[in-house]
């Protein structure tokens, strides 16, 4: 044992765990660098750099790492690059850990939910901002044990150094043992030097996953710094009711009464007083052509709607008549093959040369449209609170203070009756709750026209009720333009100024939104609305 802790303290083999450190290093800070390069080649949409990315992956995963360090050492300087034993190691792991680095950063960002992203792209976020505040706060998280993983990997990889002469651990190790003949103590005491090395990459680990778990009550340290805890002292500054208090109130709460209020039904003459204000009223969408193809499938076959201002037009039709990707074409969420969309008079997507916008230019178009979306599973970003889901986009979007954002995020909150649940993450809400929270966040940056994409079809039968009671009085009394996709006849009824049913892609029959639900003259509207209940029908006349 005594010889055991001598070789534990030999400054011979103390100075090859400064080796080992300094090549593992270099390999990891460079294959950090490489990765976030053929991880970037690879997302992109250029076919060619993708190609590159892949072969190299191909390449430097498929060799052995010990011909890659023997090729830096001695290769390289043929080339006219001579390089030291501890630079070619470094150059040769940096090479052989990016391929895998990438894979890791990669999977990180594909893993978040694509619905987020159109979220985010829905809100007006550029690229970078996407990038910066949704995708990589998210992929962070599952990408921290991969990279632990990954460095532990390296770091015993860096033993493969002594092929090329680096005086690292292993090295030293080996040659002691040859002189002295203690091979067991000495590779010992040796392994348990990788073992405290590979132990502090566990606990660096450790720490980082800690200060990355969203459900810690308090925030330390350089967590603070990361994108989504920001405003959390703003938050925390503005004024919010206790949260015992809050937390015994019902869900049902919409607008901070006892009770929810009911909506006055709309008489005959009522619905044409609404009808002939909303026909003098300017165009706010108009769709002129529009065709739209996935493959050898028309989803779109020559639409064409216009809407006015305030008017609100529910879409009906069948699963796959078009109506999700109508709604996404409205706001460019998707491209189409031919025809035209104008919002307030302006094109979304399209420079004033007619050339089509970059992402960075189609972003700003979006938030300058003023066209919100709501959509069918919620889309909420799950590392975020309610609040900072409402102010975030706010914030990043549109150049709002935080502590303004923070306050109009709370009056949304109030108004679909969740302040009690500003602070709660998405996991945490039930899923009517999630979509009042995505309606907020529509509503936040005070938008003209609104898209409501199957609202509830997520949703459990007991949560509709609330989610429709929101939507409802946003109709009534909002004032906004919206377009809404839905299978709930009452609904429609009490919500809609005109509605439009589709099939094949095209409009089969428009009008008066009662009229056409309860007395339809085209077969095919007829059909559906007698699958969707001929009860619920007959409940419809007033």
């Amino acid at each position: 044992m005594e010889l055991f802790l001598h070789y534990l303290t030999l400054p011979y083999l103390v100075r090859g765990i400064g080796f080992t450190v300094a090549v593992t290093v270099l390999g990891l800070a460079g294959g950090l660098v490489v990765g976030v390069v053929l991880a970037a080649m690879q997302l992109s949409r250029v076919g060619p750099l993708a190609a590159i990315a892949r072969g190299y992956t191909v390449i430097f995963r498929g060799t052995p790492l010990i011909l890659q360090l023997v090729f830096a050492y001695d290769a390289l300087p043929h080339l006219g690059l001579k390089l030291s034993a501890i630079a070619a190691a470094g150059l040769a792991l940096a090479a052989n850990e990016g391929p895998f680095i990438a894979e890791i950063l990669r999977a990180g960002v594909l893993g978040v939910d694509r619905g987020q992203v159109l979220a985010g792209q829905a809100l007006g976020m550029t690229p970078s901002v996407l990038m910066r505040r949704v995708i990589s706060p998210q992929a962070i998280r599952a990408i921290v044990p991969a990279l632990g993983n990954e460095s532990v990997s390296a770091l015993k990889n860096s033993s493969l150094a002594s092929v090329i002469a680096v005086d690292e651990l292993t090295l030293r190790s080996t040659q002691l043992a040859s002189s002295t003949f203690d091979f067991f103590a000495i590779f010992f005491a040796s392994g348990l030097m990788y073992l405290v090395l590979t132990g502090l990459i566990a606990a660096i680990q450790l720490v980082a996953e800690s200060a990355l778990d969203l459900e810690r009550s308090g925030v330390k340290g350089f967590a603070r710094l990361l994108p989504w805890r920001r405003a959390d002292a703003v938050s925390a500054a503005v004024p919010t009711s206790a949260p015992d208090a809050d937390a015994t109130r019902d869900d049902s709460e919409l607008d901070g009464s006892s009770a929810p209020r009911s909506v006055e039904v709309r008489s005959v003459g009522q619905r044409a007083a609404r009808l002939a204000e909303l026909a003098k009223q300017p165009p706010s969408v108009q769709i002129i052509g529009l065709k739209k193809s996935y493959g050898t499938q028309t989803v779109l076959n020559g639409f064409d709607m216009t809407v006015r201002a305030g008017e609100v037009v529910v879409v009906l039709g069948p699963s796959g008549s078009g109506k999700s990707t109508l709604l996404r074409c409205v706001n460019h969420l998707e491209s189409w093959d031919e025809g035209k969309i104008r919002i307030d008079g302006q094109r979304i997507g399209y420079r004033v040369d007619g050339n089509q916008a970059t992402p960075g230019e189609l972003a700003s178009q979006r938030a300058a449209a003023g066209v919100g979306m709501v959509f069918q599973h919620f889309n909420l970003f799950a590392h975020l609170s309610a609040l900072e889901n409402v102010a975030g986009p706010l914030r990043w979007v549109h150049g709002v203070p935080a502590d303004e954002a923070a306050r109009r995020a709370r009056e949304l909150l109030e108004r679909v009756g969740l302040a009690h649940r500003a602070d709660a993450l998405p996991r945490h809400l039930s899923g009517g709750q999630q979509q009042r929270v995505a309606i907020a966040r529509a509503l936040a940056p005070r938008p003209r026209v609104l898209l409501l994409d199957e609202p509830t079809s997520a949703l459990d039968p007991e949560l509709v009720g609330e989610v429709l009671d929101v939507i409802q009085r946003l109709a009534i009394e909002g004032g906004l333009t919206m377009i809404i996709s839905t299978h709930q006849l009452r609904f429609a009824d009490q919500v809609a100024d005109r509605v439009v049913f589709m099939s094949g892609g095209k409009i089969v029959e428009e009008g008066p939104a009662h009229q056409i639900l309860t007395q339809p003259q085209h077969r095919l509207t007829r059909r559906f609305l007698s699958v969707m209940g001929a009860d619920d029908r007959l409940a419809l006349a007033i």
